[in-house]
């Protein structure tokens, strides 16, 4: 459930939607789902494979491994080095995804609170102007991520399982419900239809060659591969579960929210009069068309305490991971290594709440801060560290103890199962992680 939470988030509800409409609706879609499936799910229990076996974070894995292969001819600096390096770089990104990930927590408190407000102080005029005056206001960004942070840091610095474990069982069903809910209510929408068809039809001819290397960085992202989480998660798996099974359940009910996530926006961004792109499109676009609704005020009150709620459930599990690798390496409590982990991500949120303010000179090819951290992170990290980790996961575990984490007795499937784990690893996932990155080299160039 942790890894569901984490992989589930405001990537499929924030970023899943812009990065749709950028690379050309279905396509992009259809494109997604054939990735996740033939890379993301194995790298997926690639990760919680490592975790599973070493008992151990990120970081204390890596050494691990480099230590139980020591023996070997190869160079002695590889084993001690590089493989620490790959464990420290994934933390790393974990730090930097959730100083702008706390940014847009920030964003949805902000207008939960507007929306929340609205029965007392009818401020509905001012909906439209809601993230222009955010952009304008810097600190007022930096104040909605330090509260995020603190009270993600207060949970896990006290006691991460038991906060996930009464996270889970008192608001993850009424989030579900009222994500239902909410569908239902945009199913009579006339905008349903022309928005299910650009979201499922598929017009190839609105790829581009970046299109591949977004659905990767995106199936990485929303799946938490690559900065460490399911790694972690994978330590924490008790004796009877079984990893393949983990892996492939936590792949599907992100599936499930991706779509239903898909259903529930793009009817409402195909109903608003304002045309938006990019980050901030969620929040430029559905607000007003729930404050012109009828009944559009409560409807956006239930739609923001579910964002809020699945950034909230992701936020938990990424400080975690960064708390866990703070344990481990040094040694010391969780309530100083939660604390320690909040106060690192609290400087990361400085350049992307500052970014559209204080700095908004410094922009890429038109990007602000916050977009060109997610697209270098996401796009190009993120397969980087999963490219490491896949190879790691194939051909430094112990092979008699990952056979037996796939494999049941007298279950002939099973043995089928990982032997096609072994061939997507071996040969697909690379070939694809590679080819992403390769095509947006060419349209860098270009």
């Amino acid at each position: 459930m942790a890894a569901i939470g984490a992989a589930f988030g405001l990537g499929s509800l924030w970023r899943f939607p812009y990065i749709v409409q950028e690379n050309g609706g279905g396509a992009f879609v259809f494109v997604y789902f054939v990735v996740l499936v033939l890379i993301g799910i194995p790298m997926l229990v690639g990760e919680l494979l490592i975790g599973r076996i070493t008992r151990r974070s990120a970081i204390s894995a890596m050494k691990q491994i480099s230590a139980q292969q020591a023996a070997s001819k190869a160079p002695p600096m590889f084993y001690r080095h590089t493989r620490l390096i790959i464990g420290v770089l994934s933390l790393v990104v974990c730090i930097f995804i959730i100083g702008y990930y706390s940014v847009v927590s920030g964003w949805v408190l902000h207008y939960l609170i507007h929306f929340a407000t609205m029965p007392f102080f009818d401020m509905s005029g001012t909906t439209p102007t809601l993230m222009s005056g955010l952009r304008d206001r810097g600190w007022l960004q930096v104040l909605l991520a330090s509260v995020h942070l603190v009270l993600v840091t207060i949970i896990v610095a006290k006691d991460f399982e038991e906060g996930l474990e009464r996270f889970i069982g008192y608001v993850m069903p009424v989030f579900v419900l009222a994500l239902l809910f909410l569908l239902y209510q945009v199913s009579h929408l006339e905008s349903l239809e022309p928005a299910v068809q650009f979201f499922f039809y598929p017009d190839f001819s609105k790829l581009s060659l970046n299109s591949l290397g977004a659905a990767v960085g995106h199936v990485c992202f929303t799946l938490s591969i690559g900065f460490g989480a399911m790694i972690t998660f994978g330590s924490y798996l008790k004796e009877e579960a079984r990893v393949p099974s983990t892996g492939f359940r936590v792949a599907i009910m992100d599936s499930l929210m991706t779509i239903i996530a898909g259903l529930l926006i793009f009817p409402l961004l195909f109903s608003s009069p304002i045309k938006a792109s990019g980050p901030e499109l969620l929040f430029q676009t559905v607000p007003v068309f729930f404050v012109e609704s009828d009944g559009g005020k409560i409807f956006g009150l239930l739609f923001f305490i579910c964002l809020y709620l699945a950034a909230l459930g992701a936020s938990l599990s990424l400080i975690e991971t960064v708390t866990a690798n703070f344990v481990d390496a040094f040694k010391i409590n969780r309530a100083k290594a939660g604390w320690l982990a909040g106060g690192l991500c609290f400087l990361t949120t400085l350049p992307p709440a500052l970014g559209t303010s204080l700095l908004k000179n410094m922009t890429v090819n038109n990007m602000s801060l916050l977009e060109l951290i997610d697209s270098v992170l996401v796009n190009w990290f993120l397969p980087l560290i999963a490219l490491a980790m896949s190879f790691i996961a194939r051909r430094r575990l112990n092979e008699k103890v990952r056979r037996e984490e796939f494999i049941i007795q007298d279950d002939s499937t099973s043995e089928i199962i990982y032997f096609h784990w072994l061939f997507l690893m071996k040969w697909v996932v690379p070939f694809v992680l590679i080819l992403g990155l390769i095509l947006q080299v060419i349209a860098l160039v270009r």
